[in-house]
């Protein structure tokens, strides 16, 4: 079993960490400044951690915002080539152990933007940035974008993606970004320089971007998608792809014409239950039967939905992809599909009766019960 996140501040990156601010701080001794850390992180979760240890780098730091910042800018670690995927050590800080520092800037260096904006492009060439550029962006978004539009072209990778990832209106674990949810064409100009990256790992981070747009903003991301289609290379084509990902799945027409999903022409598909029960830790099996009426071969994006029971007898939708396939002109298939139901930490099971339905192209068909079972 892989370890808890909260374990990548650890008792012995909270030590490196002090010694390494020592070298720079000639007030700080570093036992005493790790040991009263150290002592209370067992009780703590992740960001808990990264907080303790930024407000203790904060008060041990120079007060002059400068002064502060060049003392935390040479605590990281020399390579900012190849180390953000690295774990600290006493040449600097990289990696995780950089978000202590990170945070530092984050809170308490609104006052110079441009200057607290600058450090943070450096470390994230350790790590990653991405939580603490966004309280400057929430502060004044069209300055903060403007000074991130001048990294669009930096070599660092890890820079490049900052700009998409940063800016993400509702980034997994960052405060939400209510101008850029209000106004995505904030961003959309960057994401379009973004969007050819050579690096694959800056592509996702637009994707992933586009796709919390695509949120709140489905048919502005619809015709972006098929706008960016028009001449996409392989790499562009499943960026648009990925960044759709919600919209598909809700069965957005615009989106799944732009994959050349088009309203079905199947006859009424048959939707069998092969496990009426289920028992939770087991698994609903089931099965369809699939004839296309078309005279033209057409393209099948195939999902299914499970609608799970919620504790006052309701039931809640959940889509899952399926499959894609091509459908020849009269022909039929018959497809099968296993579902487990094991406990996760996401999700609440309720006893009593639940229900699979089809999801074909966008549009919804056929729905059949089946019995949860909890013990």
């Amino acid at each position: 079993m892989p370890e808890p996140f909260k374990t990548f501040i650890s008792p012995k990156l909270v030590a490196l960490t002090a010694r390494i601010l020592a070298r720079h701080v000639s007030t700080v001794d570093a036992d005493r400044f790790a040991a009263p850390l150290i002592s209370q992180l067992d009780a703590l979760e992740l960001k808990q951690r990264v907080d303790l240890v930024a407000e203790a780098l904060h008060r041990a730091l120079p007060t002059d915002p400068t002064a502060r910042q060049a003392v935390l800018l040479a605590m990281l670690h020399p390579d900012e080539q190849d180390h953000a995927t690295k774990e600290s050590d006493e040449a600097g800080l990289c990696g995780w152990g950089i978000w202590p520092l990170t945070t530092v800037i984050g809170r308490y260096g609104l006052g110079t933007m441009e200057q607290a904006l600058a450090t943070l492009r450096d470390m994230t060439k350790r790590g990653t940035a991405e939580f603490d550029v966004r309280p400057f962006i929430a502060q004044d978004p069209e300055h903060a974008l403007r000074i991130m539009a001048s990294w669009i072209d930096d070599p660092n990778l890890h820079v490049r993606r900052l700009i998409s990832e940063g800016t993400r209106p509702r980034l997994p674990w960052g405060m939400r970004l209510h101008a850029l949810i209000e106004r995505p064409e904030l961003t959309l100009p960057l994401l379009t320089r973004l969007r050819d990256d050579p690096s694959d790992y800056v592509r996702r981070s637009v994707a992933n971007h586009l796709n919390d747009i695509a949120k709140d903003h489905p048919n502005r991301i619809a015709r972006l998608a098929h706008d960016w289609m028009d001449g996409a290379s392989p790499d562009r084509a499943r960026l648009v792809r990925h960044a759709c990902r919600t919209l598909i799945k809700q069965g957005h027409p615009g989106a799944l014409a732009t994959f050349g999903f088009a309203p079905p022409q199947i006859a009424p598909p048959h939707l069998r239950i092969a496990t009426p029960i289920v028992d939770l830790g087991a698994a609903l099996e089931f099965g369809i039967h699939l004839r296309s009426t078309s005279a033209q071969e057409q393209q099948i994006a195939l999902d299914y939905v499970i609608h799970h029971r919620k504790a006052h007898g309701g039931l809640s939708p959940k889509v899952f992809k399926w499959t894609t396939l091509t459908l020849a002109p009269g022909a039929e298939r018959r497809l099968e599909r296993r579902h487990p139901i094991r406990p996760i930490t996401t999700r609440t099971y309720y006893a009593g009766e639940h229900a699979v339905s089809l999801r074909i192209n966008g549009q919804d068909f056929g729905r059949e019960a089946f019995t949860l079972r909890l013990d």
